[in-house]
């Protein structure tokens, strides 16, 4: 563990520059929180101005201070907090908090006075600038004003959280407290000066207090560190879930804004995230909802969830939504349902079908421990949801240690679902360790989320053989087609047999020597969509390519202003599935897409992307475990699977052309701008793949 980071988050000693003696100002508030909380080291207000803060001395400078205290709050604005930073690096303290805002996030002169706060630390650590501070509810310890702060006790438990924006802290914290849901750590990183994410990933997933770690994400700054650390949280069995904001070009705007850094595409967060084992949180409420199921240790080893319910229209609710999300809600088999039977007689009993609706189970502790108990012993269900209908409400320690008492009894997760507004029976049973949701899609989400955790494989490194290809001399600029694909053909992708013509009487030469059928395109690195403006002909022969030449230069020059002066005579494949292969690089990384390629690619949308690897050296290829996962994530997967009696695709071909173009992607880095082929043809299995068009632009 890093020495810093953890006096930071369990200091014995905390130094607060520019503390207030009145604790209703914000700057007023650290040490009254530290003293309200029940911290057990020693508090140094400084203030020039006030000898003591209630039965506190006050010393008036840093140097002054009796000793060197392992963190500072300093509390200062942001034209002098630089200052406060230079003398506690020089006295030695190990981390300082910077509460002020002011910083990148306003602009160039924030920009200059964020630079001049890291001059002035030195070797000290920052958490900051512009942020709430953070909180250890395992020790109880309080280094934040935050107003949620207010609140006389917290449940401590073993979910860390670490966000970006200071203001989310609050609002999880003060959440998670009125939720029954146990906190262990919450820090506020925000414009991450220096701590950033990923060290708070990193620390979390050594830290004994903390089970699952919930991120709030406006953008992540270091996208190798971040994997490091999350790959190392999964080898250590500690689940990441990530709620990023973002996802919209405002919400875009408004995260880089906030943070004064840049961000990346939506789509590369999910293909990172999924990469690393990190679960996303579609919804805000979720960044609490996952990691409660998560925290209770219960393994979900399938999709069978069986209901449990004493209120009819709740049990379809929730057997609805888990539905959509691909569970699978079975009747019990023939000995659950005895068994089930044996519990309860007369008509009110629906044994027989999912939801299982047992009616009076509610008001019964002993029919409800029976029922529990053999469903979670039940061959035909991974997990149990149990519905709390009103008629639970008169006897809410009844309910909760009826399901309380079983759950040693198994350990598939069981969760419940709280129909009634009742904050108070759901906060009961989490503390219980039954996580209680308030809506069905909770339930969902956090059932999905324990199955990927399950489904996780951390990367045992990379597979993928990509020696580096012998690239001489390159051109620079937008390549046309012939040159595109013979950049691709240098790194092993295979392409189309091709002859780049200027005349009639040369075409009609080349269809005669390819053979066959052939395809007529024009050859420009000015226009990349050849067929929207007739620049595409299939099906031609030398018997009829020559006249079709003409036509078609007429035609591109009538609908574009160009003449072209050279075509493309390529032989016409076919029998294959068409795909789309490309990279895409922003400030997250470089990333190879695939997809349902030819016209219909922007339409459909089917792709998957990866992040290639990156280390000290540069670059990697993608190994050929993942781009056969990109292949198997498509909707169209089946259809190079032998859907419906189609010839099986030669998948193996696709692999190699993967993991040659991400190759070439690594190899050439910054240099490559841009770079699609589309289509790839994959041919039935034993007859490989052939790209048969190209875009490349090379810086």
């Amino acid at each position: 563990m890093n020495e810093a980071i953890a006096k930071l988050l369990s200091p014995r000693s905390v130094a607060v520059i520019g503390a207030s003696a009145d604790p209703k100002k914000t700057t007023g508030r650290p040490v009254a929180y530290l003293q309200k909380h029940g911290f057990a080291g020693r508090i140094m207000p400084v203030n020039p101005k006030v000898e003591r803060i209630g039965e506190l001395p006050c010393y008036p400078d840093i140097a002054s201070l009796p000793e060197v205290p392992d963190v500072a709050v300093v509390l200062l604005g942001a034209e002098r907090a630089h200052l406060a930073v230079k003398e506690l690096s020089q006295r030695g303290c190990a981390a300082a908090i910077v509460l002020a805002s002011g910083y990148t996030e306003t602009g160039e002169e924030g920009a200059r006075r964020q630079q001049q706060l890291v001059e002035a630390a030195g070797p000290m650590r920052i958490l900051g600038p512009n942020t709430i501070g953070l909180v250890n509810l395992t020790d109880n310890i309080v280094l934040s004003p935050s107003g949620a702060l207010e609140m006389d006790e917290f449940q401590a438990g073993g979910i860390g959280v670490v966000s970006q924006s200071g203001g989310i802290l609050g609002s999880l914290l003060s959440r998670a407290a009125a939720r029954g849901i146990g906190l262990s750590k919450l820090i506020s990183t925000s414009n991450e000066v220096d701590l950033e994410l990923a060290d708070f990933i990193d620390h979390l997933a050594e830290d004994p207090a903390t089970k699952v770690i919930a991120l709030y994400v406006e953008t992540v700054r270091d996208p190798g560190r971040f994997r490091a650390a999350c790959l190392k949280a999964a080898r250590l069995g500690k689940p990441v879930v990530a709620f990023k904001i973002g996802r919209s070009e405002a919400g875009a705007k408004a995260a880089v804004s906030h943070t004064g850094a840049m961000a990346g595409a939506d789509s590369m967060y999910d293909a990172l995230f999924r990469q690393v084992g990190v679960i996303r949180a579609q919804s805000f409420s979720d960044l609490l909802d996952i990691p409660a199921a998560l925290c209770t240790g219960r393994k979900l080893r399938g999709r069978r969830v069986a209901i449990l319910t004493s209120t009819g229209g709740a049990g379809t609710l929730v057997s609805d939504d888990l539905g959509v999300a691909g569970f699978d809600t079975p009747a019990p088999d023939v000995a659950t349902a005895d068994t089930l039977r044996a519990l309860q007689t007369g008509s009110e009993a629906v044994l027989d079908r999912n939801p299982i609706d047992v009616t009076l189970a509610g008001l019964r502790p002993d029919l409800l421990r029976g029922a529990i108990d053999a469903l979670l012993a039940s061959p035909s269900y991974d997990a149990l949801v149990i519905i709390v209908g009103s008629s639970s409400l008169a006897m809410p320690e009844l309910l909760a240690g009826a399901i309380q008492e079983c759950l040693p009894n198994s350990d598939k997760p069981v969760m419940a679902y709280v129909s009634p507004h009742a904050p108070e029976v759901g906060a009961l049973l989490t503390r219980r360790g039954v996580p209680a949701f308030t809506a069905a899609e909770s339930c969902t989400a956090a059932l999905a989320g324990m199955l990927r955790v399950q489904r996780f494989v951390a990367p045992e490194g990379d597979d993928a053989s990509s020696p580096p290809a012998d690239i001489g001399e390159l051109p620079s600029g937008s390549l046309d087609e012939a040159q595109a694909k013979q950049l691709f053909s240098r790194f092993g992708v295979p392409c189309a047999a091709e002859r780049v013509v200027a005349a009639p009487a040369e075409a009609e030469a080349a269809a005669r020597e390819l053979g066959g059928r052939v395809v007529l395109k024009i050859l420009s690195s000015e226009i990349t969509h050849k067929s929207d403006v007739g620049g595409v002909a299939v099906g031609l022969t030398g018997d009829t390519i020559g006249e079709r030449i003409g036509r078609m230069a007429a035609e591109v020059k009538a609908r574009t202003g160009v003449h072209p002066q050279r075509f493309l005579v390529q032989e016409m494949v076919s029998g294959g599935t068409e795909l789309i292969l490309g990279m895409h690089r922003d400030a997250l990384g470089t990333a190879i897409l695939l997809g349902m390629g030819g016209v219909t690619a922007e339409l459909f949308k089917d792709t998957a992307m990866r992040l290639l690897p990156q280390d000290a050296q540069g670059l990697k290829p993608l190994g050929r475990a993942e781009a056969l996962s990109m292949a198997q994530d498509l909707k169209t997967w089946p259809l190079l699977d032998g859907f419906r009696g189609r010839p099986k695709a030669d998948v193996e071909a696709l692999v190699d052309a993967i993991v040659a173009f991400s190759g070439m992607a690594a190899q050439l880095g910054e240099r490559l701008v841009e770079a699609e082929i589309n289509p790839v043809f994959v041919l039935p299995q034993g007859l490989g793949v052939r790209a048969a068009d190209g875009v490349a632009v090379l810086a």
